[in-house]
């Protein structure tokens, strides 16, 4: 038996086509592609070494993942943003849903896929069935560009059940519509402290 259980796969798919009164042309791309897979923790107590697990699961869920987020995306040349999240269900611990996506074997599969070099920023938490599963995204070369800081969310009615955890990567195809706040560099031009 693989220690990867994946119980269901999910992608969701969003166009934004206005924000407030504008038309938004192109519309934005959003993806999340998650999966339910079983805790490979659960019921086994506190485990010490979470390193085993961690590398047979971490790079199996990139591979079951990223390409999902990436096709849904239409390739990486329509990806600006990304980020990732986990959520443990009620019997785990924060640290078991953090083990699977705070891995290079994870990580670097997705920003490697999507053409980026910019850290991916991310959430983890326990959370029940049902909960809303907020995440934000970066630009994906330039972390500084605050038109890129953007949260995707999204909730399964059924995960995580208590003994699951709900790994996710999420993408965009743009910052924010009509962003005009700048970003950090222009701040130190600008002489902020």
């Amino acid at each position: 038996m693989s220690m990867l259980e994946i119980r269901k796969a999910i992608t969701v798919i969003e166009h934004l086509h206005r924000e407030g009164d504008r038309v938004v042309d192109p519309p934005i791309r959003s993806v999340i592609a998650a999966a339910v897979l079983t805790n490979p923790w659960s019921g086994r107590g506190y485990v010490e070494d979470l390193q085993p697990e961690i590398v047979a699961v971490a790079p199996m869920l990139a591979d079951c993942l990223v390409p999902a987020c990436v096709e849904a995306m239409g390739g990486p040349d329509n990806i600006e943003a990304y980020g990732k999240t986990a959520v443990a269900g009620l019997d785990g611990e924060v640290e078991h849903a953090s083990a699977l996506i705070h891995t290079l074997r994870f990580g670097n599969v997705f920003r490697r896929a999507a053409e980026g070099t910019s850290f991916l920023s991310f959430t983890n938490k326990r959370g029940p069935a049902g909960c809303q599963i907020t995440f934000p995204l970066v630009h994906k070369t330039d972390r500084s560009q605050r038109s890129h800081f953007l949260t995707v969310e999204t909730t399964i009615a059924d995960a995580p059940r208590p003994d699951e955890i709900v790994v996710a990567i999420g993408a965009a195809s743009s910052g924010r519509p009509f962003a005009r706040i700048g970003d950090r560099h222009r701040d130190m031009e600008l002489g902020a402290v």
